[in-house]
């Protein structure tokens, strides 16, 4: 598997980690000229990215930190292209829906409102009509949250790396960095070393197993629940759980947030709690007997809640695009072009201070 750059050829990044971040990363790199290797020790968008439940905004983005909505922002448009083309090319839609979100949050109309004002977003107060238990109130109407069904998502970039070129290696477990004169130049795998002229860091939760990096496992637990299809149209979001209804009916429920460990198994604790928060919203007594899966997925936090992203300042050669928390699928194509101009030199059109690995930060 031994590699190497030459100044003849293309320029050559090894990604490690196949998840949305790595390969959106990958496919941005790659359109950039660059040679592109991807490395996943599983297979490709099976952690964070397929068990995330796709909303296209953070959950009540006025709770969280300017630099969080500023690439979930950029995203949007980018997402807007993504989705059609990737289903033209590859024959697997990601099922891009502007389903819009009902947020239920006591703040929503108050906080809520006067951020959307600030930010130039459309929000419309309503009747939450939807709940059935406990006291009525309006709910804020945000037409503008999309969804994006992630493991078609997933499964539409790894062939979609495959089309353009990237070695996508599934299976295939990085275990230690190649130095050079103390500088990163590739990666230890259990089939041999490949050598980069460049590394990026793209692997969630298990990021700060590879390198000093402030990232922790927050597990995260959902429910999927059969129903009609016109049971539910929107999204809804209450004091930082969801309701998300997909095209075929089914509604997710979620979810819990669980940090520090990367125990992936479910509780009968969570899937109660879960099963009340969708009763007390939708009113049916036998949610119980619908349920069709009950899963975990990992996410990747960082201390501030802000990803980290750029080149490692006690590892030179390493770059890092992490630490997206439970925002990685909505934050991952503007973090992807981000990563890519700070990578290539060029000027980025987002400022890269507040994503970047300051000692502050690590």
């Amino acid at each position: 598997m031994s590699s190497s750059s030459e100044s003849s050829s293309p320029r050559h990044l090894i990604v490690v980690g196949a998840g949305v971040v790595g390969m959106l990363s990958a496919l941005e790199m790659r359109r950039r000229g660059w040679r592109v290797s991807v490395f996943d020790r599983g297979q490709a968008a099976q952690e964070s990215s397929w068990a995330g439940g796709g909303i296209l905004s953070p959950i009540l983005p006025w709770h969280y930190p300017q630099a969080v909505w500023t690439l979930a922002q950029a995203s949007l448009p980018l997402y807007a292209a993504l989705a059609p083309a990737l289903a033209q090319s590859t024959g697997i839609d990601p099922e891009l829906t502007p389903s819009g979100a009902l947020v239920l949050d006591p703040d929503a109309l108050t906080v809520g409102a006067r951020w959307c004002a600030d930010a130039g977003l459309t929000a419309m107060e309503m009747d939450a009509i939807l709940r059935t238990r406990g006291p009525l109130h309006p709910g804020l109407l945000l037409p503008w949250i999309g969804q994006i069904r992630t493991p078609r998502l997933g499964r539409a970039l790894a062939a979609q790396l495959r089309l353009d070129g990237v070695q996508l290696h599934e299976h295939t477990a990085v275990t230690g960095w190649c130095e050079h004169h103390g500088r990163i130049v590739g990666v230890v795998t259990a089939a041999g070393e490949c050598r980069a002229d460049a590394v990026l860091l793209t692997a969630g939760a298990w990021s700060g197993a590879l390198a000093p990096v402030p990232v922790q496992p927050v597990r995260g637990q959902m429910l999927a629940i059969r129903a009609a299809p016109s049971r539910l149209k929107r999204i809804v979001l209450d004091r930082g759980r969801y309701l998300i209804p997909r095209r075929d009916g089914c509604i997710l429920v979620g979810s819990t947030v669980e940090p520090g460990s990367f125990d992936k198994h479910t509780t009968a604790e969570a899937r109660d709690e879960l099963l009340a928060f969708a009763t007390g919203l939708l009113g049916d007594e036998g949610l119980a007997d619908a349920v069709e899966a009950h899963w975990t997925g990992l996410r990747p936090g960082s201390a501030d809640g802000v990803p980290l992203i750029g080149e490692h300042p006690a590892l030179p050669g390493l770059w890092v695009n992490t630490g997206h928390f439970r925002n990685g699928l909505v934050m991952a194509p503007a973090s992807a072009v981000l990563l890519a101009d700070l990578l290539c030199g060029v000027t980025p059109a987002i400022d890269a201070r507040p994503y970047a690995l300051e000692p502050g930060r690590l």
